[in-house]
Protein backbone atom coordinates (compact mmCIF):
# COMPACT_ATOMS: atom_id res chain seq x y z
CA UNK A 1 0.00 0.00 0.00
CA UNK A 2 2.99 1.92 1.02
CA UNK A 3 4.65 1.26 -2.61
CA UNK A 4 1.73 2.40 -4.42
CA UNK A 5 0.80 5.54 -2.94
CA UNK A 6 4.63 6.82 -3.69
CA UNK A 7 4.06 5.58 -7.08
CA UNK A 8 0.87 7.66 -6.93
CA UNK A 9 2.66 10.78 -6.07
CA UNK A 10 5.32 10.73 -8.29
CA UNK A 11 2.83 10.04 -11.61
CA UNK A 12 1.24 13.00 -10.05
CA UNK A 13 3.81 15.10 -9.65
CA UNK A 14 5.40 14.22 -12.93
CA UNK A 15 1.90 14.40 -14.65
CA UNK A 16 2.00 18.00 -13.34
CA UNK A 17 5.31 19.04 -14.66
CA UNK A 18 4.05 17.70 -18.32
CA UNK A 19 1.27 20.06 -18.26
CA UNK A 20 3.74 22.84 -17.45
CA UNK A 21 5.74 21.79 -20.32
CA UNK A 22 2.85 21.96 -22.47
CA UNK A 23 1.05 24.78 -21.21
CA UNK A 24 4.28 27.04 -20.67
CA UNK A 25 3.19 27.56 -16.95
CA UNK A 26 4.74 26.93 -13.49
CA UNK A 27 3.04 24.41 -11.52
CA UNK A 28 4.81 26.10 -8.34
CA UNK A 29 2.42 28.56 -6.10
CA UNK A 30 4.90 31.54 -5.41
CA UNK A 31 3.95 32.95 -2.50
CA UNK A 32 4.17 33.52 1.21
CA UNK A 33 4.04 29.74 2.45
CA UNK A 34 1.28 28.84 4.54
CA UNK A 35 2.35 28.73 8.45
CA UNK A 36 1.35 26.80 11.28
CA UNK A 37 -0.72 28.91 14.29
CA UNK A 38 1.17 31.26 15.81
CA UNK A 39 3.20 30.60 18.57
CA UNK A 40 4.97 31.79 21.35
CA UNK A 41 8.60 32.37 20.11
CA UNK A 42 7.49 32.93 16.35
CA UNK A 43 7.59 36.75 15.45
CA UNK A 44 6.98 37.66 12.13
CA UNK A 45 9.35 40.64 10.40
CA UNK A 46 8.91 42.66 7.78
CA UNK A 47 12.08 43.40 6.46
CA UNK A 48 10.96 45.15 3.22
CA UNK A 49 7.48 46.10 2.14
CA UNK A 50 5.74 42.65 1.18
CA UNK A 51 8.51 40.63 2.25
CA UNK A 52 8.13 39.30 5.69
CA UNK A 53 10.05 36.92 7.39
CA UNK A 54 9.73 33.96 10.20
CA UNK A 55 11.90 34.61 13.06
CA UNK A 56 12.19 32.10 16.33
CA UNK A 57 12.67 34.51 19.15
CA UNK A 58 13.43 32.87 22.78
CA UNK A 59 14.04 34.82 25.49
CA UNK A 60 14.22 32.47 28.49
CA UNK A 61 13.11 33.26 32.11
CA UNK A 62 16.40 33.65 33.71
CA UNK A 63 16.20 32.52 37.21
CA UNK A 64 19.47 34.45 37.88
CA UNK A 65 21.16 36.89 36.03
CA UNK A 66 25.09 37.26 36.46
CA UNK A 67 26.87 39.86 35.28
CA UNK A 68 29.52 39.33 32.38
CA UNK A 69 33.41 39.11 34.85
CA UNK A 70 36.10 41.33 33.46
CA UNK A 71 38.35 38.12 33.24
CA UNK A 72 39.10 36.63 29.85
CA UNK A 73 41.95 37.07 27.52
CA UNK A 74 43.20 39.32 25.14
CA UNK A 75 43.70 38.23 21.47
CA UNK A 76 45.63 40.46 19.14
CA UNK A 77 46.27 40.44 15.74
CA UNK A 78 48.66 42.15 13.77
CA UNK A 79 49.21 41.16 9.98
CA UNK A 80 49.86 41.95 6.52
CA UNK A 81 47.94 40.84 3.43
CA UNK A 82 49.79 41.23 0.34
CA UNK A 83 48.31 40.20 -3.20
CA UNK A 84 50.54 39.85 -6.21
CA UNK A 85 49.20 40.54 -9.81
CA UNK A 86 50.29 36.86 -10.46
CA UNK A 87 47.52 35.67 -8.26
CA UNK A 88 49.77 35.23 -4.86
CA UNK A 89 49.05 36.21 -1.35
CA UNK A 90 51.19 36.59 1.75
CA UNK A 91 49.94 36.45 4.91
CA UNK A 92 52.78 38.41 7.20
CA UNK A 93 52.47 37.82 10.65
CA UNK A 94 53.44 41.62 12.34
CA UNK A 95 52.96 40.48 16.68
CA UNK A 96 55.97 40.57 18.37
CA UNK A 97 55.00 37.08 19.54
CA UNK A 98 54.21 34.09 17.90
CA UNK A 99 51.43 34.75 15.13
CA UNK A 100 48.13 32.91 14.60
CA UNK A 101 49.69 32.12 11.39
CA UNK A 102 51.99 29.51 12.67
CA UNK A 103 49.76 27.34 14.05
CA UNK A 104 47.52 27.24 10.99
CA UNK A 105 50.91 25.58 9.37
CA UNK A 106 51.90 22.60 11.31
CA UNK A 107 54.75 22.14 10.18
CA UNK A 108 56.07 25.31 10.02
CA UNK A 109 59.38 26.47 12.28
CA UNK A 110 58.72 29.15 15.46
CA UNK A 111 59.21 32.53 14.29
CA UNK A 112 58.24 35.87 15.28
CA UNK A 113 58.19 37.47 12.13
CA UNK A 114 56.95 34.58 9.88
CA UNK A 115 55.26 35.12 6.39
CA UNK A 116 52.40 32.84 4.97
CA UNK A 117 52.10 32.50 1.31
CA UNK A 118 49.19 31.24 -0.03
CA UNK A 119 48.48 31.09 -3.84
CA UNK A 120 44.92 32.13 -4.47
CA UNK A 121 42.14 29.67 -5.82
CA UNK A 122 40.40 30.67 -8.74
CA UNK A 123 37.37 28.19 -8.58
CA UNK A 124 38.90 25.44 -9.63
CA UNK A 125 39.57 21.74 -7.94
CA UNK A 126 43.62 22.34 -7.78
CA UNK A 127 45.15 22.56 -5.21
CA UNK A 128 46.72 25.66 -3.78
CA UNK A 129 49.62 25.45 -1.96
CA UNK A 130 50.70 26.92 1.37
CA UNK A 131 54.39 27.05 2.03
CA UNK A 132 55.66 29.03 5.15
CA UNK A 133 59.19 30.75 5.28
CA UNK A 134 61.67 31.70 7.72
CA UNK A 135 61.86 35.02 6.74
CA UNK A 136 59.75 37.44 4.81
CA UNK A 137 62.69 38.11 2.38
CA UNK A 138 62.62 33.75 2.42
CA UNK A 139 59.26 34.08 1.25
CA UNK A 140 59.42 36.56 -1.61
CA UNK A 141 62.08 34.50 -2.87
CA UNK A 142 60.38 31.63 -2.83
CA UNK A 143 57.27 33.08 -4.41
CA UNK A 144 59.38 34.62 -7.44
CA UNK A 145 60.63 31.08 -8.44
CA UNK A 146 59.91 31.43 -12.64
CA UNK A 147 62.20 33.53 -14.91
CA UNK A 148 64.82 34.97 -12.96
CA UNK A 149 65.53 31.06 -11.62
CA UNK A 150 65.58 29.76 -14.55
CA UNK A 151 68.38 31.96 -16.45
CA UNK A 152 70.71 31.56 -13.27
CA UNK A 153 70.46 27.92 -12.93
CA UNK A 154 70.47 26.62 -16.75
CA UNK A 155 72.81 24.03 -15.76
CA UNK A 156 73.25 22.03 -13.12
CA UNK A 157 76.72 23.23 -12.00
CA UNK A 158 76.28 27.04 -13.22
CA UNK A 159 78.39 29.28 -11.17
CA UNK A 160 76.34 31.70 -8.91
CA UNK A 161 76.58 35.04 -10.29
CA UNK A 162 78.37 38.01 -8.87
CA UNK A 163 77.35 40.28 -5.93
CA UNK A 164 76.31 43.70 -8.63
CA UNK A 165 74.38 40.74 -10.67
CA UNK A 166 72.79 39.36 -7.63
CA UNK A 167 71.48 43.51 -6.75
CA UNK A 168 70.60 44.09 -10.14
CA UNK A 169 68.31 40.76 -10.59
CA UNK A 170 66.53 41.26 -6.64
CA UNK A 171 66.04 45.20 -7.92
CA UNK A 172 63.99 43.47 -11.41
CA UNK A 173 61.83 40.95 -9.34
CA UNK A 174 61.03 43.98 -6.96
CA UNK A 175 59.90 46.10 -9.75
CA UNK A 176 57.80 42.98 -11.52
CA UNK A 177 56.19 42.22 -7.89
CA UNK A 178 54.63 45.17 -7.11
CA UNK A 179 51.46 44.51 -5.33
CA UNK A 180 48.33 44.79 -5.99
CA UNK A 181 46.55 45.23 -2.75
CA UNK A 182 47.80 44.99 0.57
CA UNK A 183 45.86 45.06 3.88
CA UNK A 184 47.21 45.34 7.40
CA UNK A 185 45.11 44.14 10.26
CA UNK A 186 45.82 45.84 13.76
CA UNK A 187 43.35 45.18 15.95
CA UNK A 188 43.24 43.18 20.22
CA UNK A 189 39.83 42.07 21.15
CA UNK A 190 38.87 40.59 24.35
CA UNK A 191 37.26 37.34 24.51
CA UNK A 192 35.56 36.02 27.12
CA UNK A 193 33.35 32.99 27.93
CA UNK A 194 29.59 33.63 27.20
CA UNK A 195 26.99 32.20 29.57
CA UNK A 196 23.31 31.68 29.69
CA UNK A 197 23.01 33.69 32.66
CA UNK A 198 24.63 36.19 30.64
CA UNK A 199 21.65 38.76 29.34
CA UNK A 200 24.00 40.98 27.01
CA UNK A 201 25.14 37.54 24.97
CA UNK A 202 22.80 36.47 21.49
CA UNK A 203 22.62 33.17 19.44
CA UNK A 204 21.87 33.97 15.94
CA UNK A 205 21.35 30.24 14.03
CA UNK A 206 21.51 30.86 9.80
CA UNK A 207 20.66 28.01 7.71
CA UNK A 208 21.61 27.53 4.08
CA UNK A 209 19.79 26.71 0.83
CA UNK A 210 16.71 24.41 1.17
CA UNK A 211 16.91 24.23 4.92
CA UNK A 212 14.51 26.41 7.33
CA UNK A 213 15.24 27.17 11.00
CA UNK A 214 13.41 23.69 11.82
CA UNK A 215 16.73 22.48 11.36
CA UNK A 216 18.09 24.26 14.27
CA UNK A 217 15.32 22.61 16.47
CA UNK A 218 17.32 20.81 18.66
CA UNK A 219 20.21 23.36 19.04
CA UNK A 220 17.53 26.24 19.81
CA UNK A 221 15.75 24.19 22.90
CA UNK A 222 19.32 22.58 24.45
CA UNK A 223 20.65 26.47 24.47
CA UNK A 224 17.75 28.25 25.32
CA UNK A 225 16.85 25.42 28.03
CA UNK A 226 20.44 27.01 29.41
CA UNK A 227 19.49 30.45 29.10
CA UNK A 228 20.68 31.67 25.99
CA UNK A 229 18.34 33.96 23.90
CA UNK A 230 18.25 32.76 21.21
CA UNK A 231 17.37 33.89 17.28
CA UNK A 232 16.61 31.91 13.66
CA UNK A 233 15.10 33.18 10.94
CA UNK A 234 13.66 31.44 7.69
CA UNK A 235 15.20 32.71 4.57
CA UNK A 236 12.85 34.06 1.95
CA UNK A 237 11.42 31.77 0.10
CA UNK A 238 11.99 29.06 3.03
CA UNK A 239 10.08 27.46 5.79
CA UNK A 240 7.17 30.40 6.85
CA UNK A 241 9.21 33.61 5.56
CA UNK A 242 7.18 35.02 2.10
CA UNK A 243 8.31 33.65 -0.94
CA UNK A 244 8.75 36.86 -3.79
CA UNK A 245 7.89 35.66 -7.16
CA UNK A 246 10.90 37.67 -8.58
CA UNK A 247 14.52 35.66 -8.86
CA UNK A 248 16.13 38.64 -7.80
CA UNK A 249 14.89 38.73 -4.24
CA UNK A 250 17.07 35.41 -3.83
CA UNK A 251 20.50 37.17 -4.57
CA UNK A 252 23.09 36.91 -2.06
CA UNK A 253 22.71 40.55 -1.37
CA UNK A 254 19.11 40.80 -1.37
CA UNK A 255 19.28 37.90 1.44
CA UNK A 256 22.39 39.56 3.16
CA UNK A 257 20.37 42.84 3.56
CA UNK A 258 17.64 40.70 5.06
CA UNK A 259 20.01 38.74 7.17
CA UNK A 260 21.38 42.18 8.25
CA UNK A 261 18.30 43.64 9.34
CA UNK A 262 17.47 41.12 11.25
CA UNK A 263 20.49 41.31 13.14
CA UNK A 264 20.12 44.71 14.04
CA UNK A 265 16.84 44.31 15.47
CA UNK A 266 18.04 41.86 17.74
CA UNK A 267 21.67 41.87 18.22
CA UNK A 268 23.06 42.24 22.02
CA UNK A 269 26.45 43.61 23.37
CA UNK A 270 28.01 40.04 22.20
CA UNK A 271 26.30 37.96 19.77
CA UNK A 272 27.46 34.73 18.12
CA UNK A 273 26.58 33.57 14.91
CA UNK A 274 25.75 29.87 14.20
CA UNK A 275 25.70 29.34 10.38
CA UNK A 276 25.15 26.45 8.06
CA UNK A 277 26.42 25.65 4.41
CA UNK A 278 25.19 28.50 2.78
CA UNK A 279 24.41 30.24 5.78
CA UNK A 280 28.00 30.90 6.42
CA UNK A 281 28.53 33.77 4.16
CA UNK A 282 25.66 35.20 5.72
CA UNK A 283 27.56 35.17 9.28
CA UNK A 284 31.13 36.13 7.14
CA UNK A 285 29.08 39.25 5.96
CA UNK A 286 28.17 40.12 9.15
CA UNK A 287 31.54 39.77 10.63
CA UNK A 288 32.95 41.83 8.53
CA UNK A 289 30.06 44.53 8.41
CA UNK A 290 30.11 44.86 12.70
CA UNK A 291 33.11 43.38 13.60
CA UNK A 292 33.03 44.62 17.52
CA UNK A 293 29.45 43.34 18.27
CA UNK A 294 30.67 39.80 16.61
CA UNK A 295 31.98 37.82 19.52
CA UNK A 296 32.70 34.48 18.28
CA UNK A 297 31.40 32.41 15.32
CA UNK A 298 30.77 28.92 14.07
CA UNK A 299 30.82 27.76 10.84
CA UNK A 300 29.54 24.48 10.12
CA UNK A 301 30.16 22.45 6.99
CA UNK A 302 30.48 26.17 5.10
CA UNK A 303 33.02 25.55 2.41
CA UNK A 304 36.83 26.47 1.49
CA UNK A 305 37.48 30.62 1.26
CA UNK A 306 36.55 31.58 -1.84
CA UNK A 307 34.29 34.24 -3.80
CA UNK A 308 30.82 32.64 -4.40
CA UNK A 309 29.86 32.68 -8.12
CA UNK A 310 27.05 30.16 -9.71
CA UNK A 311 27.62 27.67 -12.10
CA UNK A 312 26.78 27.68 -15.42
CA UNK A 313 26.84 23.92 -15.99
CA UNK A 314 24.07 22.72 -13.21
CA UNK A 315 21.19 21.10 -13.21
CA UNK A 316 19.80 24.29 -11.18
CA UNK A 317 20.13 25.75 -14.43
CA UNK A 318 17.26 24.06 -16.29
CA UNK A 319 13.62 25.47 -16.69
CA UNK A 320 11.51 25.49 -13.23
CA UNK A 321 9.20 22.93 -14.69
CA UNK A 322 12.11 20.40 -15.08
CA UNK A 323 12.72 21.15 -12.02
CA UNK A 324 9.51 20.61 -10.81
CA UNK A 325 9.70 17.16 -12.45
CA UNK A 326 12.79 16.19 -10.76
CA UNK A 327 12.02 17.22 -7.68
CA UNK A 328 11.28 13.79 -6.34
CA UNK A 329 15.06 12.76 -7.66
CA UNK A 330 16.33 15.73 -5.93
CA UNK A 331 14.77 15.05 -2.84
CA UNK A 332 16.43 11.40 -2.93
CA UNK A 333 20.22 13.19 -3.79
CA UNK A 334 19.67 15.25 -0.97
CA UNK A 335 18.88 12.68 1.30
CA UNK A 336 22.28 10.47 0.01
CA UNK A 337 24.45 13.33 -0.08
CA UNK A 338 23.07 14.85 3.16
CA UNK A 339 23.31 12.12 5.64
CA UNK A 340 25.36 9.47 6.88
CA UNK A 341 23.01 7.50 6.50
CA UNK A 342 19.94 6.83 4.61
CA UNK A 343 17.45 5.28 7.28
CA UNK A 344 13.61 5.61 8.38
CA UNK A 345 15.18 8.31 11.07
CA UNK A 346 17.17 10.52 8.66
CA UNK A 347 13.82 10.61 6.32
CA UNK A 348 11.43 11.35 9.57
CA UNK A 349 14.05 14.10 10.51
CA UNK A 350 13.97 15.84 6.80
CA UNK A 351 10.10 15.50 6.88
CA UNK A 352 9.81 16.84 10.24
CA UNK A 353 12.52 19.70 10.41
CA UNK A 354 10.98 20.84 6.76
CA UNK A 355 14.42 20.44 4.87
CA UNK A 356 14.89 20.90 1.42
CA UNK A 357 11.39 21.43 1.07
CA UNK A 358 11.38 24.88 -0.99
CA UNK A 359 9.78 25.31 -4.77
CA UNK A 360 11.27 24.70 -7.50
CA UNK A 361 11.55 28.35 -8.08
CA UNK A 362 12.91 29.72 -5.63
CA UNK A 363 15.65 26.88 -5.50
CA UNK A 364 16.64 27.55 -8.89
CA UNK A 365 17.02 30.85 -7.68
CA UNK A 366 18.89 30.67 -5.02
CA UNK A 367 21.37 28.69 -6.66
CA UNK A 368 21.80 30.96 -9.32
CA UNK A 369 21.75 33.95 -7.23
CA UNK A 370 25.04 32.95 -5.64
CA UNK A 371 27.23 35.51 -6.40
CA UNK A 372 29.50 37.38 -4.02
CA UNK A 373 32.99 38.49 -5.94
CA UNK A 374 34.05 40.27 -2.76
CA UNK A 375 34.31 36.97 -0.64
CA UNK A 376 37.53 35.69 -1.28
CA UNK A 377 40.68 34.53 0.85
CA UNK A 378 41.57 37.80 1.85
CA UNK A 379 38.21 39.14 2.82
CA UNK A 380 38.19 35.67 5.10
CA UNK A 381 41.74 36.16 6.01
CA UNK A 382 40.45 40.00 7.22
CA UNK A 383 38.30 38.15 10.20
CA UNK A 384 39.95 38.41 13.72
CA UNK A 385 37.17 37.25 15.46
CA UNK A 386 37.61 33.56 17.05
CA UNK A 387 35.88 30.94 15.19
CA UNK A 388 34.81 27.07 15.34
CA UNK A 389 34.57 25.50 12.15
CA UNK A 390 32.76 21.96 12.21
CA UNK A 391 32.70 19.47 9.58
CA UNK A 392 31.30 15.96 9.23
CA UNK A 393 33.39 13.56 8.15
CA UNK A 394 30.98 12.00 5.34
CA UNK A 395 29.94 15.38 3.85
CA UNK A 396 29.27 14.56 -0.12
CA UNK A 397 28.64 18.63 -0.72
CA UNK A 398 31.72 20.27 1.30
CA UNK A 399 34.88 17.78 1.17
CA UNK A 400 37.27 18.28 4.03
CA UNK A 401 39.63 19.94 2.14
CA UNK A 402 37.56 22.70 1.94
CA UNK A 403 37.05 23.29 4.96
CA UNK A 404 40.98 22.62 6.33
CA UNK A 405 41.99 25.72 3.67
CA UNK A 406 39.15 28.32 5.62
CA UNK A 407 41.12 26.89 8.99
CA UNK A 408 44.66 27.93 7.28
CA UNK A 409 43.50 31.39 6.31
CA UNK A 410 41.32 32.50 9.51
CA UNK A 411 43.62 33.88 12.78
CA UNK A 412 41.81 32.07 14.72
CA UNK A 413 39.99 29.22 13.35
CA UNK A 414 39.71 25.53 15.26
CA UNK A 415 38.33 22.78 13.21
CA UNK A 416 36.68 19.79 14.54
CA UNK A 417 35.60 16.79 12.55
CA UNK A 418 32.64 14.40 13.89
CA UNK A 419 33.00 10.92 12.15
CA UNK A 420 29.38 10.11 12.54
CA UNK A 421 28.33 13.09 10.80
CA UNK A 422 27.45 14.14 7.48
CA UNK A 423 26.22 17.49 5.54
CA UNK A 424 22.85 17.74 8.26
CA UNK A 425 25.14 17.23 10.94
CA UNK A 426 23.76 19.10 13.44
CA UNK A 427 20.10 17.14 12.63
CA UNK A 428 22.65 13.82 13.05
CA UNK A 429 24.77 14.05 15.80
CA UNK A 430 22.69 16.60 17.94
CA UNK A 431 24.01 15.79 21.22
CA UNK A 432 28.15 16.29 20.28
CA UNK A 433 27.34 19.50 17.97
CA UNK A 434 25.51 21.16 21.01
CA UNK A 435 28.47 19.87 23.44
CA UNK A 436 31.19 21.45 21.07
CA UNK A 437 29.05 24.60 20.57
CA UNK A 438 28.42 25.25 23.98
CA UNK A 439 32.27 24.34 25.25
CA UNK A 440 33.49 26.71 22.19
CA UNK A 441 31.08 29.48 24.21
CA UNK A 442 32.38 29.41 27.52
CA UNK A 443 35.98 29.08 25.91
CA UNK A 444 38.10 32.61 26.65
CA UNK A 445 41.48 32.67 26.12
CA UNK A 446 44.01 32.74 28.78
CA UNK A 447 45.60 36.02 30.30
CA UNK A 448 48.74 36.58 28.69
CA UNK A 449 50.58 38.39 31.76
CA UNK A 450 54.10 37.80 30.62
CA UNK A 451 53.73 39.93 27.75
CA UNK A 452 53.34 43.26 29.78
CA UNK A 453 56.02 42.02 32.13
CA UNK A 454 58.55 41.74 28.90
CA UNK A 455 57.73 44.95 27.66
CA UNK A 456 58.96 46.40 31.59
CA UNK A 457 62.50 45.27 31.66
CA UNK A 458 65.09 43.79 29.47
CA UNK A 459 65.71 39.67 29.70
CA UNK A 460 68.52 37.61 29.04
CA UNK A 461 68.53 35.23 26.09
CA UNK A 462 67.42 32.26 27.76
CA UNK A 463 64.51 34.14 29.68
CA UNK A 464 62.88 35.44 26.05
CA UNK A 465 62.95 31.71 25.03
CA UNK A 466 61.19 30.77 27.62
CA UNK A 467 58.70 33.33 27.37
CA UNK A 468 58.39 32.82 23.93
CA UNK A 469 57.46 28.73 24.95
CA UNK A 470 54.84 30.10 27.30
CA UNK A 471 53.15 32.31 25.20
CA UNK A 472 53.64 30.03 22.07
CA UNK A 473 51.32 27.32 24.78
CA UNK A 474 49.05 30.21 25.59
CA UNK A 475 48.04 31.60 22.03
CA UNK A 476 47.33 28.21 21.03
CA UNK A 477 45.25 27.27 23.74
CA UNK A 478 42.09 25.94 22.40
CA UNK A 479 38.34 25.53 23.40
CA UNK A 480 37.54 22.76 25.20
CA UNK A 481 35.88 19.93 22.60
CA UNK A 482 33.32 17.02 23.46
CA UNK A 483 34.33 14.31 24.84
CA UNK A 484 36.24 11.94 22.69
CA UNK A 485 34.58 9.21 21.41
CA UNK A 486 34.74 6.56 18.62
CA UNK A 487 32.12 9.02 16.95
CA UNK A 488 34.04 11.99 17.04
CA UNK A 489 37.41 13.10 16.34
CA UNK A 490 39.19 15.99 16.11
CA UNK A 491 41.87 17.35 13.46
CA UNK A 492 43.72 20.54 12.86
CA UNK A 493 44.90 21.37 9.07
CA UNK A 494 48.78 20.37 8.53
CA UNK A 495 49.60 23.19 6.43
CA UNK A 496 48.44 21.17 3.11
CA UNK A 497 44.95 21.34 1.74
CA UNK A 498 43.73 20.49 -1.31
CA UNK A 499 40.41 22.32 -2.85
Amino acid sequence: MCISTRLAAMLTRFMDGFMCCLTSKSANVVCPVETSELVDGYEFVEVKPGRVLRVRHVIPDRPVLEEPNAQGGNVSCKRKITVYRNGQMYIENLSGQEGTELKNCAKAKKDSNSTVEVELTDGTNSSPSVNLSKTRSDSNTAGNNGAAEAGAGGGGGAAPPAAGQTDQNQQLRRRRRKPKRIVVIDCERKISACKGTHADVALFFIHGVGGSLDIWGSQLDFFSQLGYEVIAPDLAGHGGSSAPKIAAAYTFYALAEDIRLIFKRYARKRNILIGHSYGVSFCTFLAHEYPDQIHKMVMINGGGPTALEPSLCSIFNLPTSVLHCLSPLLAWSFLKAGFARQGAKEKRLLRENNAFNVSSFVLRAMMSGQYWPEGDEVYHAELTVPILLVHGIHDKFVPVEEDQRMAEILPLGFLKLLQDGSHMVMMECPEAVNTLLHEFLLWEPATTSLATESKKRPETAKAQCDNAKALSELVRARPATARQSPNNAEKTPDGKARK
